[in-house]
């Protein structure tokens, strides 16, 4: 079992992610490195692992097996209504500044029952602070930079050459131990997002480095009961083909615990793609369609939908409204995503 991948499992029409740590055998536990000596641990294959699932009901984790919300020290229930505002002062021409602190953390974080992924991340967890800002502020952001290795904050918006966070431009690639400090303007408005821009690239990002980063337009939008959804997944075997999908990291998270919304008010779902080492991700929702917003940067929706498709960096806002209580699932439309942890409910209550 151990050279098992997720796409052996699925070939072999063993369960989807019935398993938790069966996802990286059942051998007991084992260490495999990747770059920069990084290393995934699992433990013994808990009870009732690696079963053969039925015809029926949904893909969740086996045995109801949950993961350690405190011990990560973040809970995707949390999340997914988590704006970090920071903090402001008023400059003397009377604009706001908003400043946060962002910390390269490296840290063992659970992605599932029994998994813990060797991670790197900003402030200890994954996705890193939801920033939020308005259209005009100056922003200022300091980067400390915890981790063993050296590390950046890239942010996708307008800005300075020496603000863009790469290699050998401004303050370049941040040592350990090192600090910089990001300043530009919050523009333009939209939806955007912040990760490491250290090679590889796609190893900095998948480990954990990159968070959503919203820039409010002047003119506010309609107010909404409002979400954000980082799409990602985890490499556990480091083989660039990923074991675990999800939002807000942690696989089936809104199986148990649907994200609770009213019947009737809007919601705002702020929908961004960090997914690596697979070219496509999507968004699909159960029992409606949404209008559409890509990137957030204009207020005309580009489509009524039920499900979009994006590569990685892409990101959109989502708005609807639900005409009926219940329960709905939201998922990826790859199926193989859906079953490896990429799937949730929304429960709709009110009159």
């Amino acid at each position: 079992m151990d050279n098992l991948t997720r796409r052996g499992m699925l070939a072999g029409s063993l369960p989807v992610l019935g398993a938790g740590a069966a996802l990286l055998g059942a051998g007991g536990a084992k260490a495999q490195h990747g770059q920069h000596g990084a290393a995934t641990t699992t433990t013994t294959v808990p009870p009732g692992a690696g079963h053969v699932a039925g015809h029926g009901g949904h893909a969740d984790f086996a045995g109801g097996a949950t993961v350690d919300h405190a011990r990560n020290g973040f809970d995707p229930a949390d999340i997914v209504r988590d704006f970090d505002w920071g903090k402001t002062t008023k400059l003397a021409s009377g604009r706001v500044l908003r400043e946060w602190e962002l910390i390269a953390v490296d840290k063992e974080i659970e992605v599932a029952p029994g998994i813990r992924f060797a991670a790197w991340t900003y402030n200890g967890r994954i996705p890193g602070p939801t920033l939020r800002a308005r259209e005009g502020e100056r922003l200022r952001i300091t980067f400390i930079n915890g981790s063993e290795h050296p590390h950046t904050i890239h942010f996708h918006g307008i800005h300075p050459a020496e603000q863009d966070g790469v290699a050998g431009i401004g303050a370049g690639e941040i040592a350990p131990r090192g600090r910089t400090v990001y300043e530009f303007d919050a523009l333009p408005a939209g939806l955007h997002l912040y990760h490491c821009h250290v090679r590889p690239l796609a190893e900095h990002i998948a480990k954990g480095l990159y968070g959503a980063f919203i820039i409010d337009p002047k003119e506010p939008r309609e107010e909404a009961d409002e979400l954000i959804m980082v799409m990602n997944g985890f490499d556990t075997n480091f083989d660039r083909l990923n074991e675990l999908y999800a939002v807000n990291t942690i696989g089936f998270a809104y199986m148990s615990s649907p994200i609770q919304v009213r019947l009737g008010d809007k919601v705002r779902a702020y929908v961004v793609n960090v997914l690596e080492y697979d070219l496509i991700n999507s968004f699909h929702l159960h029992g409606n369609l949404f209008d559409w917003y890509p990137t957030g940067t204009s207020k005309r929706s580009s489509e009524f939908t039920d499900t979009v498709m994006m590569c990685q960096g892409m990101r959109g806002i989502a708005e609807w409204q639900f005409a009926y209580p219940g329960k709905y699932m939201f998922h990826a439309h790859q199926s193989e995503f859906t079953e490896l942890g990429w799937q949730g409910f929304f429960e709709v209550t009110g009159s």
